[in-house]
C-alpha cells in the first residue's frame, strides 16, 4: 500500500536536499569556475555533519536491504534531517520514493542549491549558476517522466539574459521555472513591463505554468525590520520558513503583490494561455484577496475600464498550494473548487508527517469531485494534460 492509497495525486511542490557537489557536478566547463560553493551562502546554513551523515546512511541503505526497509517504514517521518530522508539527493532512490508515495507526478524544486545560486552569486556568476542549477535539476529528473524539474529564472538580470537562460533550461530538460516576485532595484523595470513579454510568451506557448515560490521573492519583505526591536526573541520554525510571527503571517504578501500586478498590468490579457502556480505562500489569504481585487477595480472604474472582474482573471490563471493544516474546506467554500492544488513539500519538514490527513481533516464537506480536483484535476488542467 502506498502513502497515497486509493488517491490519484499530482504533487506540485517537492524538493531535493542536495549534497554540496550538486551544482559543480552539473556545471559546464565554461561555468564551473563561476559557481560558488554551497558553503558561501548563509541564508540556509549547510551543516557538514549533516552532509556526512546523509552520505553515510545512503550508503547503508544501498548495501543493506534491512536498513532500506526501516527507512521505507518511516517514509513520512519529518523529524529526520532532510539529508537522511529517502530520495533526498539521489535520483534513482527518488524514483523508488515516488513508488512508495504513490504519486502520479511530482514537481521537484531545489533547496540548498537555490540559496547557493541566489545568495552567493552576482552578475555573470548569477547567470552561470542559474543555468547550472537548471541543468542540475533537469539531470536529477531526467530518467523518470513522473518527476518534473523546476529551475529558476533570474529576471532581475533583464529580459534578454533571462530569456537565454530560459531557452537553455528548457533545452536541458527543465519542465518549468521559479521566477522572483519582486525586483529589488527600484530603478529597474517591473517584471510586468512589456519588455518581459517574451518571457511570459515562452511559458504560454508551451502551456507550462510559471512557478512562484516563497524562496524566490526577490528579497521582498512585507515586515519592517523595526518590528524585530520588540525586546523579544523571534520564533523560528527552521528550513525555508520565515522567522517570526509577523513574517509567517505575511508569507503570501509577495505572491499577492506580484499576481495583482500581473492582472492590473494586463500581462494575462496579453498572454491568455499563461498560468501561474503559487507554492508555499499559504492560501488562507485567497478569499479576501479576490474580493479586494474587485473592490480596487470598482473604485477605479471611472478612470479605467476592465474587461472582466479581476477576481475572474485570477481564478482562470492562478492555482495555489495551501499548507497542510490550513482550513482548505473553508477556502474552497469561498473561492470555488478550481484554485487549490495538493503539495507535500517532501522532504521538507514543513510538509508535516501526514499532509493528506491534515488536508482532509478540514475537507469533510467536500464532495468527491472537489477532492479529485484538489488532488489532481486542477493540476491536469493547468498543465494542459489529459
Amino acid at each position: 500500500m502506498t502513502y497515497a492509497e486509493h488517491r490519484r495525486i499530482i504533487d506540485v511542490d517537492s524538493h531535493v536536499i542536495e549534497l554540496d557537489d550538486f551544482l559543480h557536478n552539473a556545471a559546464r566547463a565554461e561555468h564551473i569556475d563561476l559557481v560558488p560553493s554551497m558553503f558561501e551562502q548563509k541564508s540556509l546554513p549547510v551543516v557538514q555533519a549533516g552532509l556526512d551523515r546523509g552520505r553515510e546512511l545512503f550508503a547503508k541503505r544501498q548495501s543493506d536491504p534491512a536498513v532500506m526497509s526501516k527507512f521505507e517504514a518511516s517514509l513520512m517521518d519529518n523529524t529526520k534531517s532532510g539529508w537522511n530522508r529517502l530520495g533526498a539527493f539521489d535520483a534513482k532512490e527518488r524514483s523508488h520514493t515516488l513508488d512508495l508515495l504513490g504519486f502520479e507526478m511530482q514537481w521537484v524544486l531545489p533547496t540548498f542549491s537555490f540559496h547557493q545560486m541566489m545568495h552567493a552569486a552576482i552578475g555573470d556568476a548569477l547567470a552561470a549558476s542559474s543555468m547550472t542549477l537548471n541543468k542540475a535539476m533537469a539531470d536529477f529528473c531526467a530518467n523518470d517522466s513522473r518527476l518534473r524539474a523546476v529551475g529558476y529564472l533570474p529576471l532581475n538580470l533583464g529580459p534578454e539574459t533571462a530569456q537565454k537562460i530560459m531557452q537553455q533550461g528548457f533545452a536541458d530538460g527543465c519542465y518549468t521555472f521559479m521566477v522572483p516576485t519582486n525586483e529589488p532595484n527600484p530603478e529597474n523595470r517591473s517584471f510586468t513591463h512589456a519588455d518581459f513579454d517574451p518571457i511570459w510568451a515562452g511559458f504560454a506557448e508551451r502551456r507550462t505554468p510559471v512557478a512562484v515560490h516563497v524562496a524566490a521573492n526577490g528579497n521582498y519583505s512585507a515586515v519592517s525590520p523595526s518590528f524585530k526591536n520588540n525586546g523579544k526573541d523571534q520564533a523560528m520554525l527552521g528550513g525555508d520558513a520565515p522567522a517570526g510571527e509577523l513574517n509567517l503571517l505575511n508569507i503570501g504578501a509577495s505572491a499577492e503583490l506580484f499576481i495583482s500586478a500581473m492582472i492590473f498590468d494586463e500581462v494575462f490579457a496579453r498572454h491568455p494561455n499563461l498560468r501561474v502556480i503559487s507554492m508555499e505562500h499559504a492560501a488562507t489569504w485567497l478569499p479576501s484577496w479576490l474580493q479586494q481585487l474587485d473592490f480596487t477595480a470598482n473604485l477605479l472604474k471611472r478612470k479605467r475600464a476592465f474587461a472582466e472582474a479581476p477576481s475572474e482573471t485570477a481564478k482562470r490563471h492562478l492555482k495555489v498550494s495551501p499548507f497542510a493544516g490550513e482550513p482548505v474546506g473553508w477556502i474552497i467554500e469561498n473561492v470555488g473548487p478550481d484554485m487549490l492544488v495538493f503539495a507535500s513539500d517532501y522532504p521538507h519538514p514543513e510538509g508535516t508527517g501526514n499532509p493528506i490527513a491534515k488536508f482532509e481533516r478540514t475537507m469533510e464537506n467536500c464532495d468527491q469531485a472537489t477532492m479529485d480536483k484538489f488532488y489532481h484535476g486542477n493540476m491536469l488542467e493547468v498543465m494542459s494534460v489529459a
